[in-house]
């Protein structure tokens, strides 16, 4: 007598080979995908530091670190950004006020104004009135968007300046590097003045003392000369106690 009390074992289908070869092919892509996963669950991944860097990139490294790995090791294209090319139009505006010159062609983290807070063309009109009534709209600089390439602990930085000017001459000579800024707060880090009093110096063939570095806040016409900025010994070290070979992203 037949026993219908438990369900019938199901039977094993007959695969035609095309059909098992297509399976397999699922496991395969299966397998892959599993893998990925658990790469990208890792919490630690070896990025190793570019031999060259940019300015922006050092500033990172000393803000967050880890951001910085991540970004280097998985970088993703910029979407289109109106305020920083208005940011970049501004700097081209500064820059025709004082000679004819056309800015080159830079990488997205080189282009002066990059960061900047310009919110339409009414603000960016504003910014321009505001940077009139500075001190700097009746100095003639000395040079603008000045490229300079620093060596430090075996890498190289590479970055522009916005402005310098020269005081005095001879053995007298000194100068005084701006760096506009558009923000409407004073969030500008030092170590960025640091990095370009000691790339002009070099450049220069000066100490680093004849040379002073300020940021020009230009909404507020406010001058910001901080103090103590660190030598060539502290920069290095950043790079060299924060990734000697490797960094850590989590």
């Amino acid at each position: 007598e037949e026993d219908h009390s438990r369900p019938a074992e199901p039977q094993p289908a007959h695969l035609t080979p095309e059909e098992a070869r297509t399976i397999a092919s699922w496991d395969r892509d299966l397998d892959a995908l599993t893998g990925e996963l658990l790469r990208a669950r890792q919490t630690v991944t070896d990025v190793p530091l570019p031999a060259t860097l940019t300015a922006s990139q050092l500033l990172r490294l000393a803000e967050d670190p880890d951001g910085l790995a991540q970004e280097l090791a998985r970088p993703m294209p910029r979407p289109p950004q109106p305020a920083a090319r208005r940011g970049t139009r501004f700097h081209a505006w500064v820059e025709a006020r004082f000679e004819e010159l056309t800015l080159p062609l830079l990488e997205p983290d080189e282009l002066p104004g990059s960061d900047a807070e310009i919110a339409d063309e009414r603000d960016l009109e504003a910014l321009k009135g505001a940077f009139e009534r500075t001190e700097y709209a009746r100095r003639t600089p000395y040079r603008v968007e000045a490229p300079f390439q620093l060596t430090l602990a075996g890498r190289v930085v590479r970055g522009r300046i916005d402005a310098v000017y020269r005081h005095g001459d001879g053995d007298e000579t000194t100068y005084e590097i701006i760096d506009w800024k558009t923000h409407r707060a004073r969030t500008a880090d030092p170590l960025q003045l640091a990095v370009y009093r000691l790339a002009w110096a070099e450049q220069q063939g000066i100490p680093p003392e004849s040379v002073t570095a300020a940021f020009l806040y230009v909404r507020s016409g406010e001058v910001v000369r901080p103090e103590r900025l660190p030598d060539r010994a502290a920069l290095e070290r950043l790079l060299t106690g924060e990734t000697e070979s490797t960094h850590e992203a989590t």
